[in-house]
């Protein structure tokens, strides 16, 4: 059985990063999440999460985080090559993982054909 590992390597790391996609990202809007992207250098895909405190409080912020954070993870050999991905959350009823899973794919592919143009 193939394990699939969300490394160190793997999270985008620092505000100069997260800039980066922010300035020059492109975005899609897939329900309650703001996917933004840009082309890396790396080959594989590295993700970042920006959820607010609007969004609810600690325990609800962190599970969100844990949920798109597995989503990503379960779905890596499905994602479209190297890309920098930071996910905005907006304020909405808990998904489950099935669900945040879905719309991130979504998204990715959206992104990619994007950037494909």
């Amino acid at each position: 059985m193939k394990r699939f590992a969300f490394t160190h390597a793997q999270r985008l790391h620092g505000k100069l990063a997260f800039a980066a996609v922010f300035d020059a990202g492109k975005r899609y809007y897939a329900g309650p999440l703001v996917v933004i992207g840009i082309p890396n250098e790396v080959g594989f895909c590295r993700l970042g999460l920006s959820v607010s405190r609007k969004v609810g409080n600690a325990v609800m912020r962190h599970r969100i985080k844990r949920l798109l954070r597995e989503s990503f993870r379960l779905s890596q050999m499905e994602h479209p090559g190297g890309y920098d991905i930071v996910i905005v959350v907006r304020k909405h009823d808990l998904l489950n993982q099935a669900e945040y899973q879905t719309l991130l794919l979504k998204a990715m592919s959206k992104l990619d054909g994007k950037w494909q143009k």
